[in-house]
């Protein structure tokens, strides 16, 4: 089996921290792995494998140089714009994590659950994008549930944690856990977040457009449509939540067609990397804290709506810098190996 040549972009912040844990955890085909980071991070060290890797300084030369092959980009959405050209020229497959190329239509974006077959666009840029993590564990719950039944709609709520903004976001809400227990959480600054997030919920993530919603919320509607390729109705309500790993939805979806509790509930059990806890009874149902260092998706409280039979609810969790991010990145570049083979 060829093996090869990969970067990792942005290794020292916290999705590039979840792309080496990863790869450590799997068989994955490399033949060396390069971290890169700005200049403030080149030069230190990151423990991989028990070998020390010294990150490298992310230039536009560096993946010519290092005859890069995959560039795993995490490290925003400038830096992609302005670097993953330079990797892709160089002849590399760019897996980019940020928004930056999103919604170009010349860039496929990928599930690779979902819809696995846009891969093969990657020549036309040389570039693959990665879905916003609370679009990535949605639409694998969509997926199953639309070829049986036909998605119509989807209203969607989530409660996503702090790691959604980053290690400094994470460390703030953490301050201001201990300024609580210190009695002193009024005097504690927020900067991550427009409002204190210890003790509170945000109905906010990222700025608000001129048609009532966040770029958040629009991302999950415009992202939604790009990757299953269908005209679905999507609205969402993005909140901030005082937990540290782990993103959460509530999902209302409306079909063409009546849904069956039972029958979908053994959909969604069959379907990829998608693990089913849904015995309300006994109190068993996903959560954040249960998914956290996990790679799978995980789904309960699937009830048929009250009043219409074509309504479905359930309630999604994924570990955000994985499945949301992480994990969906380094299962692209397995895809795009397997495809290429």
């Amino acid at each position: 089996m060829k093996k090869y040549n990969v970067a990792v972009v942005g290794a020292s912040g916290a999705v590039g921290e979840e792309i080496f844990r990863i790869l450590e955890e799997i068989d994955f085909p490399f033949n060396k792995i390069v971290p890169m980071a700005s200049s403030r991070s080149a030069g230190n060290t990151l423990n991989f494998n028990g070998n020390e890797l010294v990150i490298q300084e992310l230039t536009h030369d560096i993946f010519k140089d290092e005859e890069i092959e995959i560039a795993l980009f995490s490290a925003g959405g400038s830096i992609s714009k302005e670097f993953a050209p330079s990797a892709a020229k160089a002849g590399a497959v760019v897996i980019d994590n940020t928004s930056h190329f999103r919604m170009d239509e010349d860039v496929p974006l990928v599930v690779p659950e979902v819809n696995p077959q846009d891969i093969k666009e990657w020549k036309k840029t040389g570039i693959i994008a990665n879905p916003n993590c609370s679009t990535i564990q949605m639409v694998q719950a969509l997926k199953p549930l639309d070829d049986a039944y036909d998605l119509v709609r989807v209203d969607v709520s989530t409660y996503q944690a702090t790691s959604g903004g980053g290690k400094t976001a994470m460390k703030e809400l953490v301050d201001q856990m201990q300024d609580f227990f210190q009695f002193k959480l009024e005097e504690s600054e927020h900067k991550a977040f427009p409002h204190q997030i210890a003790l509170n919920v945000i109905p906010q993530i990222d700025v608000f457009q001129e048609n009532g919603y966040t770029k958040e919320e629009m991302k999950m509607v415009n992202e939604t449509v790009k990757i299953l390729h269908k005209e679905v109705e999507v609205s969402a309500t993005c909140v901030r939540v005082p937990t540290l790993r782990g993103h959460a939805e509530s999902l209302t979806l409306t079909f063409d067609s009546d849904v069956n509790a039972s029958e979908a509930r053994d959909l969604l059990s069959k379907a990829p990397n998608i693990i089913i806890l849904d015995d309300p009874m006994e109190s068993v149902y996903p959560m954040p804290a249960l998914c956290v260092d996990k790679n799978e998706t995980f789904i309960g409280r699937i009830r048929v709506d009250l009043y219409r039979r074509n309504v479905l609810h359930l309630f999604v969790v994924a570990d955000n810098l994985r499945v949301g991010a992480a994990t969906n990145a380094v299962r692209i570049a397995q895809k795009f190996i397997e495809m290429e083979a």
